[in-house]
């Protein structure tokens, strides 16, 4: 297979070349995955916690470098790629090790009254090999954190990392070594949706996907034929409701942030702005100086950075060019030229009003730097709009009044909400994350971030001291006893005199 050349799309600059898996070799790294799962599923979960503990104190003494090749390979400025990435992964290490056995530690649950003298557990045990398909946005954090969760539970992991940031993938293989994972235990595997594909057929115990609605369908459909169980977080249109209370500067800003950071390209993007009439003219003119302050260069100091992915411009091409034939302004900005750009994939911002919500740039992900505003009356019609799309992945309500916050959070379809503020739940390991509608399914993150790539194993315990059970045979004369035990039990007035009766005669009908 014909090896890639690694670009910066910042500045055009070529990296050095990476080399593909052949197809044909699939059926070994599988193979591989199996033979490390037997060692590391034997480990305790304290000692597999010392690799994690390990891989974040080399992170945190070459963040500086690691920053550094995630800007240079996805073009985002360097401050974004150490705040927004690496600070949230290691966030994510530091909460991780100080929960992950009481998350994978084998609980005691309640027993019914009817299993009296028995007791019941869940336990929690791997799956086996745990495939990792992940996008190129935050390819590292994206790629790491359901990798190492997996681990943590005591799978083996295969990760496929995006070809168009192949050097991140060889960045998470260092990392893996440096923190002295058993050899073999995590592959990572280069390649492109060919190799993902003979990936997925080879029949992982559970697929973790990042990336396209797209794609993410048809990998669904792939694995239920295997019927491997997925988590996919997917695409999000994310709306941002403005209420006229809102403190105007920090809501603006957090606009301009959260639409234009990574230059538009995360999930949990701001791509559609309501804003309550009132002071719709205001928050546009207070955006639009907001957007002239912006520095997007080649600089330690660029506020803004490049698109990482050449195709994403087309779409964007694609989405203004629809606004603008049925009507839609451009207030802000200009649409990016066709043909190759001359300072690598940078695009500046956009801003569009008057936007109709059937146009494509309302409805489909855009993935861009571009802002699109629409103007609202009520609290109902907000949330109305807010749900006018197949997406559900994240929102956010800026207001004065919590309470109010809190009452339209609750009215919009969507996986995670932010109340003045944005995009800042997933930074949260304590929460879970994913979306709702064609925005994924499953979550990670919080409680279920670890157990998910766990069988859970419930066991009920009894002494084996008692010669029967009262359900068992025979069953002569049990019926009446058991509708009289029914009733004391379940019933509206439940009674334990009767409960006790029925049992102590079931008792000597059993012959205990």
């Amino acid at each position: 297979m014909q090896a890639w050349r690694a670009m910066n799309p910042a500045t055009g600059e070529e990296g050095e070349l990476v080399l593909p898996i052949e197809p044909y070799l699939v059926d070994d790294v599988m193979e591989h995955a199996w033979e490390s799962f037997e060692g590391w599923n034997s480990k305790s979960v304290k000692e597999r916690i010392n690799y994690i503990r390990q891989l974040r104190i080399y992170i945190v003494e070459h963040a500086d470098d690691i920053a550094q090749e995630i800007s240079w390979s996805t073009g985002k400025p360097k401050v974004e790629a150490l705040s927004s990435e690496l600070m949230v992964l290691l966030d994510w290490l530091l909460h991780t090790e100080r929960t992950a056995e009481k998350e994978l530690r084998t609980r005691k649950v309640k027993t019914p009254l009817m299993m009296r003298g028995k007791s019941s557990y869940v336990a929690y045990e791997p799956r086996g090999v745990v495939l990792v398909i992940s996008p190129w946005n935050f390819p590292l954090y994206l790629a790491m954190v359901p990798a190492l969760s997996a681990l943590m539970a005591g799978n083996a992991v295969i990760i496929k990392p995006s070809e168009v940031t192949p050097l991140i993938g060889q960045l998470m293989e260092k990392l893996f070594a440096a923190a002295g994972f058993p050899q073999g235990l995590v592959q990572v595997v280069q390649g492109d949706a060919a190799i993902g594909a003979a990936l997925v057929a080879a029949s992982p115990n559970y697929i973790f996907f990042t990336g396209s609605v797209t794609t993410g369908k048809h990998i669904q459909l792939e694995a239920a034929k295997r019927l491997i169980p997925t988590t996919l977080e997917l695409g999000g249109k994310d709306p941002m409701i403005v209420f006229q209370d809102a403190h105007l500067e920090r809501t603006v800003r957090g606009a301009v942030w959260g639409s234009l950071t990574h230059s538009g390209q995360i999930c949990m993007s701001v791509e559609r702005i309501y804003v309550e009439r009132p002071i719709y003219d205001k928050f546009i003119a207070r955006l639009k100086r907001e957007l002239e302050s912006l520095k997007q260069n080649n600089r330690e100091d660029t506020d803004l950075g490049s698109m990482t992915h050449a195709r994403q411009i087309e779409i964007i091409r694609t989405h203004i060019d629809d606004a603008l034939d049925q009507g839609a302004s451009l207030e802000f900005g200009q649409r990016p030229v066709d043909g190759k750009l001359k300072r690598g994939l940078q695009v500046a911002p956009i801003l569009l009003t008057n936007v109709k919500p059937s146009m494509r740039v309302m409805q489909e992900e855009t993935f861009g730097p571009v802002l699109c505003i629409t103007p609202f009356d009520t609290e109902e019609e907000a949330i109305e709009l807010a749900n006018n799309t197949s997406y559900g992945l994240s929102a956010s309500i800026w207001t004065h009044d919590v309470e109010r916050g809190q009452r339209v959070a609750n009215g919009l379809q969507s996986g995670s909400v932010c109340i003045n503020d944005v995009t800042v739940s997933i930074a949260n390991a304590h929460l879970p994350f994913g979306g709702v509608k064609s925005s994924g399914i499953g979550r990670s993150h919080g409680d279920a971030g670890l157990q998910m790539f766990c069988h859970e194993k419930s066991i009920v315990v009894d002494l084996g001291q008692k010669k029967t059970e009262l359900h068992w045979f025979p069953y002569a004369d049990k019926y009446p006893l058991f509708l009289q035990l029914l009733e004391g039990l379940y019933g509206e007035k439940r009674s334990v005199i009767q409960m006790f009766r029925a049992l102590r005669a079931l008792r000597n009908k059993s012959r205990y």
